[in-house]
Formats: C-alpha cells, sequence, structure tokens
C-alpha cells in the first residue's frame, strides 16, 4: 500500500482473529489491510506461541466456510468427551471417580450437532501457519513488522499513523492487536480489569497410551489443571499455579519440572514426556468499556481478554470476526457507509451481551473453583452433580461451548458471506 491509499478497512493486529476477519472480508468484496508488529514467518515458529486452542466446533465452520480446512484438518483433534474434576488427584480419569465429577459427551449432540466433536484442539502455530498461507493466497496487504503510532478519526474516515511515518486512511479502524491496542486507546475507549495472582504454565507432552480424544480438567486450589488433547497422541498443558510458583516452575531444571508435572498429572495414561520448551503466561482479565467508537470497532483481546479457565477467549473473538465480517459486507452491499455509527452499533449490539456474560462468567468460575474453602467445594460439587445428572442441562452447556447457541453469524452456520 503506498502512503496515503485509501483501503476498506484497516486491521491493526494480524493475529488469529484480526486475520479471520481480513479473510473475511477480502472474499465478500472489501479491500482490508493488516497491520502486525510481527512477520507472519516469525509468527509459525515453535517458539513464538507454545498454546493450543480449544476451538468451538461453530468456530471451526468458519474456518472451513473461508477455506482453511484442508490446512488445518491435518493438526485438529477432535474433542469427543471433556471430563472436569473437582479434585487434587486425577482420580476421576484413572477410573476411581471422585464424587463430583462432570463428564461431557459429544455423542450426546450428535443429532443436532451434525456429528462435530465438543470442538477441535489445534496448536496455536498451525492456525497462524493456515491464516498466513490463506491471507497471502487471497492478495491481502500485509504491513509487517509495523507499529501503529497513532491514530486520529474524523467524520469521514480513521488517520493510522505508523511508527514509520506512512499514513494509512480507511473508512474503518479495527483494533486487534491485543490488550494494549493502541487504537482502542486512540478512540478513547478505556478498559476494565484486574489482573489474577495467577500464571499459566503451558507445555506440550507425549503420551505412552493414547487419550482417545478426552480433555481433562481438574480444578485444584491453585488453580485448574487442563489436559487437551493433540494430534498423534501429544496432549498441551495448561497449568494453572500462583505467580510466584509458575515462575518456578518456568525456570525449573527439566529434570525438576518433569517430576513435578508427573505428581501433578498422575500416571492414568502412561510415561509422560515433555517435548519443546515450557513457556508461562501472566492471566488477567480485561474488557474494553465499549467495542465501537465513531470509525472504531474493537476485535479479540483488544475488545475482551479473559481467563483460559474455558478456553473461551480465542472463540469469543472468532465470533466477534464473524459477527464483524457480516455486518460490514451486508452494509457494503446496500451502499452503507462501513465505519458509520449506525453501522457499527449493529456489531456491538450483537456481540455485546454475549461478551459480557461470557466474561463474567469466566471470572466468577475462577473466584468459585480456585480455592480450597469447604463450603465452597461442597457448593460447587452439588452444582456439578446434578448438571451431571440433568441431561438437557449438560447438552446446554456443551451446545453453548460449542459455539451454537444464540443467533449465529453465517460464518458459524458455516455459510459464506
Amino acid at each position: 500500500m503506498s502512503e496515503g491509499r485509501n483501503a476498506d478497512v484497516i486491521v491493526a493486529g494480524a493475529g488469529m482473529a484480526g486475520a479471520t476477519l481480513a479473510l473475511s472480508l477480502k472474499q465478500a468484496g472489501l479491500d482490508p489491510v493488516l497491520i502486525d508488529p510481527v512477520v507472519f514467518d516469525d509468527q509459525v515458529a515453535p517458539a513464538f506461541d507454545g498454546r493450543a486452542s480449544a476451538i468451538a466446533y461453530a468456530a471451526y465452520r468458519q474456518w472451513r466456510a473461508l477455506g482453511l480446512a484442508d490446512a488445518l484438518d491435518p493438526h485438529a483433534q477432535r474433542i469427543e468427551q471433556i471430563l472436569v474434576t473437582d479434585s487434587t488427584t486425577p482420580g476421576a480419569a484413572a477410573g476411581a471417580a471422585p464424587p463430583f465429577f462432570l463428564r461431557f459427551d459429544s455423542a450426546e449432540i450428535a443429532d443436532r450437532s451434525d456429528g462435530e466433536p465438543l470442538g477441535y484442539l489445534l496448536e496455536n502455530r498451525h492456525i497462524r501457519a493456515a491464516l498466513a498461507g490463506a491471507v497471502k493466497a487471497a492478495g491481502i496487504e500485509v504491513l509487517a513488522p509495523a507499529r501503529v503510532a497513532k491514530a486520529a478519526f474524523g467524520p469521514r474516515a480513521a488517520e493510522v499513523t505508523l511508527a514509520d511515518g506512512r499514513v494509512l486512511t480507511a473508512p474503518l479502524a479495527v483494533g486487534a492487536e491485543g490488550r494494549g491496542s493502541v487504537i482502542r486507546a486512540e478512540a478513547g475507549i478505556g478498559a476494565i480489569g484486574w489482573d489474577y495472582p495467577q500464571t499459566g504454565v503451558v507445555a506440550t507432552v507425549r503420551l505412552e497410551r493414547p487419550h482417545g480424544g478426552v480433555a481433562h480438567e481438574y480444578f485444584l486450589p491453585g488453580g485448574p489443571f487442563a489436559i487437551l488433547p493433540l494430534t498423534d497422541d501429544r496432549a498441551s498443558l495448561v497449568w494453572t499455579e500462583s505467580t510466584a510458583r509458575g515462575a518456578a516452575l518456568k525456570a525449573a531444571r527439566p529434570q525438576m519440572f518433569q517430576a513435578h508435572l508427573e505428581r501433578r498429572f498422575g500416571d492414568f495414561l502412561g510415561a509422560i514426556a515433555v517435548e519443546g520448551p515450557v513457556f508461562a503466561y501472566p492471566l488477567s482479565l480485561q474488557l474494553a468499556e465499549r467495542l465501537v467508537a465513531p470509525r472504531v470497532a474493537l476485535l479479540g483481546d483488544a475488545a475482551h481478554g479473559v481467563h483460559p479457565i474455558a478456553g473461551q477467549g480465542l472463540n469469543l473473538g472468532l465470533k466477534g470476526a464473524a459477527a464483524l465480517a457480516e455486518v460490514l459486507v451486508d452494509a457494503a452491499r446496500v451502499g452503507e457507509d462501513i465505519g458509520s455509527e449506525a453501522v457499527l452499533e449493529r456489531y456491538a449490539a450483537w456481540r455485546r451481551f454475549d461478551t459480557v456474560m461470557l466474561s463474567a462468567g469466566m471470572d466468577a468460575f475462577v473466584r468459585l473453583f480456585s480455592n480450597d474453602h469447604p463450603l465452597l467445594r461442597m457448593a460447587r460439587g452439588a452444582g456439578m452433580a446434578m448438571v451431571n445428572r440433568i441431561g438437557p442441562a449438560r447438552r446446554f452447556f456443551m451446545h453453548e461451548a460449542g459455539g451454537a447457541v444464540g443467533d449465529l453469524p453465517r460464518l458459524l452456520r458455516g455459510e459464506a458471506l
């Protein structure tokens, strides 16, 4: 893009949500430009992002509709069951089930989900690689490495100035560059939130025995410990601990980390071996006070950063990308100004309630389960036991986790824009 040339949409942030939005817009006939401080080749390096994501089946339909299936399917592990245990040991998974646990099974909703699993587990680097290939094939211009320095929002256009002095203009700028969004700050949109006294330690392990597509989540006093199945009988671990203990685990010698891990993991899947580096991520909640402003829309972590307790952070961003793309494309096709407040408010109204409710629910979940108070343990155990016995409630939670509840954008239904 030459300096000053107009695009239809400037997307600041070429992460998974931002790239998905840009691809959706381009395939529907709009002209987006992506800006990111990190080039795509670096984003797909194993050391850049060691996490894996649980992708709701509705969000995976979106990627299929955008033509990503061939690139993603070889790396996508179906989640057939989720076992949630309120315990300090892996007893439920080992066969000695504790009194309170939840079991979700994709077979229960197969008649309403067209045989989809509960979700798909994919390593983030494979998602980034698939999106990078699709963005390049679609001819979307990517300015990277490039950083947004400032932005101004006039009555007719957004003007984004990069750190190297280039100036871009478009009817709309989308802030999708994470929790420290410059677009959000320049638009005068505040954010509320707080840090959790926790760190998420992430590692990939190879398993001696097949995992069977079962995801395990143990709620422990220090935070949840999740075993998420990956392809080739591997698993991604998300081990939540206090900030101090998380830092110690990250810095521990491999032999010490292995010893701590084996005590936490148990032996129900046989011997485990860590593959690749160990990562540590501080955990916090952050919500933008508004999703839109004149000539601005927020997406992904710039709009909402949540605790990874139920793996819904990226799914929230992908839902937002589908909704924003549909609103913008439909408006452009009837000649509306896609950056106008009337158009952007449709996106905000569509996503506001779901975003706030899910974020608040995740925060409440963290506070309820990340402790060992006997009365709270009794209350949550009773609640888990009740849901486990009530089939309709259990199936509702599975559909909700799959992203298939409510007024779905067309892309989440697997339909092209």
